[in-house]
């Protein structure tokens, strides 16, 4: 079933449309919406090893005039390094202002090339055709793109809304488990936050295989987060709730080597870590972090890290995090199940009010 979303923001208005087996008809809505324009198709090695072929199909059936920049899959694909690269594709293809960026993959793929559209001659509209369900539910949506630098992730960054999301949840059938999993703990972020009913439906454990009932997880997702960056698109206030289990989830991706723990898995971990730590200070409601915890089993899913993890260094990242303001910290609490709110904290005071060791 063919889904809309018109998302409004005072920077830009664009639709986000979810349908299965839209991507078998990519190449003349395109060709429909950007007449002549000239598309730079950024992705990764992983997705091109399984959609190559109809994806130049596809643009080449449109008679479109288009070029295939292909990076390594990872996070270091997302590195500030990268960049000069990219430019120099885009110029030698003689992109201009009124061409095409599509960013082709998951999250790292739509924050790099957001990034990269955002700033290559100051602006190139962009597409995002997600290809992961984290990506679905998230990343492409929103506007907000990154890129690493050495001191920790998404330290270098711009507000750039797409022009354009095309969603096909037929890509999800694809994902290895554990893609489809990491994805998940996105999902189940939004039932904490925002939605109680979407966490207790949840609890029914969803299959990548559900073609109907993987729609309806992305556009409830997609829904809420519309109506969250209508209100602020540029992460200022109402938006940061979307961040929770983020603050200790990138503590934990930037401490430990690349490939320990994946963003799902960290955020996950972020989550219920969280959880805890607000009942502990008598800020959330008993019994959170508990059903949390059943809901990240269920999707087979990390809730805390190892007994002799240092939870006090792993914390001291967070001096980098971006919610904070001067020496206070902005935590993503919950009230209970469905309703999180901000929290207000000493930068300094952060390493003991998520130990949840202490006693």
């Amino acid at each position: 079933m063919r889904q809309t979303l018109t998302i409004n923001t005072n920077l830009q208005k664009y639709t986000v449309t979810t349908e299965s087996g839209l991507f078998k008809r990519l190449g003349n809505t395109l060709a429909n919406l950007f007449p002549g324009k000239k598309i730079a198709v950024i992705t990764d090695e992983t997705v091109m090893s399984i959609y190559e072929e109809e994806l130049r199909n596809q643009l080449d059936s449109a008679d479109i005039n288009w070029t295939l920049i292909s990076l390594p899959p990872g996070e270091d694909s997302k590195s500030f390094h990268v960049l000069p690269d990219l430019y120099s594709k885009l110029l030698d293809f003689q992109l201009t202002r009124g061409d095409v960026i599509l960013a082709f993959g998951g999250g790292v793929i739509g924050d790099i090339a957001g990034f990269t559209a955002a700033t290559f001659l100051r602006g190139v509209s962009l597409i995002q055709v997600p290809t992961t369900l984290m990506a679905m539910v998230d990343a492409s949506i929103g506007g907000k793109n990154g890129a690493n630098l050495p001191e920790g992730r998404n330290l270098a960054g711009t507000f750039y809304q797409p022009q354009e999301v095309f969603i096909d949840p037929n890509f999800v059938r694809t994902l290895p488990d554990e893609i489809f999993e990491d994805g998940m703990a996105e999902v189940i972020k939004y039932g904490c936050v925002f939605d109680a009913d979407l966490f207790s439906d949840l609890m029914d454990r969803a299959s990548k295989n559900d073609g109907s009932g993987i729609e309806s997880i992305i556009y409830r997702c997609c829904l809420i987060k519309k109506q969250i960056i209508e209100l602020d698109c540029r992460d200022y206030g109402i938006a940061m709730l979307l961040n929770f289990g983020h603050t200790f989830g990138h503590c934990i991706e930037d401490y430990y080597p690349e490939g320990t723990y994946s963003h799902g898995e960290a955020v996950a971990i972020g989550m219920y870590t969280t959880a805890l730590a607000g009942e502990r200070a008598g800020l959330t409601a008993p019994n959170t972090a508990t059903l949390l915890k059943k809901l990240l089993s269920a999707y087979e899913l990390p809730y805390e890290l190892p007994s002799d993890a240092d939870i006090q260094k792993i914390s001291e990242t967070v001096k980098h995090d971006k919610k904070r303001r001067g020496n206070q910290l902005n935590l993503v609490l919950l009230e209970k199940i469905g309703k999180g709110f901000l929290y207000q904290i000493e930068k300094t005071e952060y390493a003991d009010f998520i130990d949840y060791r202490i006693k």
